[in-house]
């Protein structure tokens, strides 16, 4: 954070999500890259990804569940502040977000993400589901999400999170 809070020349959101998230908040103890995204959208931080990337040792991805999945209404409001670096203020991108990309996407490791962001309290399942079904007519502007079998994984993880 400190190194590319270095290179933000105006001041700048930067969101984590995934693996960084996860690192920081405590229920993993590594991630094999990091999600950012950052606003505004700034040359030289874009520019300042690779070097990074040499230097860390570490993969730098521009990436966030907006990519994926419709963007959830007032997403921004639950984005959790993480501290300062320079101009660049950093947060954990919403974590209904990152859990419904993440329940989207199916993969082992996310479902147990998912039940860590439960566990945590860091998402309520019943509002879980009900940021879903504000999305869920969306989602026909994303042609590889299958709304039904999202649905059926949205309301499994919910059940699931209630035992």
């Amino acid at each position: 954070m400190r190194l590319f809070g270095r290179h933000a020349k105006k001041t700048t959101r930067v969101y984590f999500t995934g693996g960084a998230s996860a690192v920081l908040k405590g229920w993993r103890d590594s991630t094999i890259d990091i999600d950012l995204r950052f606003e505004p959208d700034a040359d030289e931080l874009y520019r300042a990804i690779p070097k990074l990337k040499e230097e860390l040792h570490i993969n730098l991805e521009v990436a966030s569940p907006s990519d994926f999945i419709p963007q959830l209404p007032g997403w921004e409001d639950r984005s959790e502040f993480i501290g300062k670096e320079g101009n660049a203020n950093f947060y954990h991108y919403d974590f209904y977000s990152q859990a419904l990309s993440k329940i989207e996407r199916g993969h082992d490791k996310d479902r147990i993400d998912v039940f860590e962001m439960i566990r945590c309290e860091l998402v309520d399942p019943r509002k879980l589901q009900l940021l879903f079904s504000e999305i869920e007519p969306q989602l026909y502007r994303y042609p590889a999400i299958s709304p039904q079998k999202f649905a059926e994984s949205v309301r499994d993880a919910v059940s699931q999170a209630s035992l």
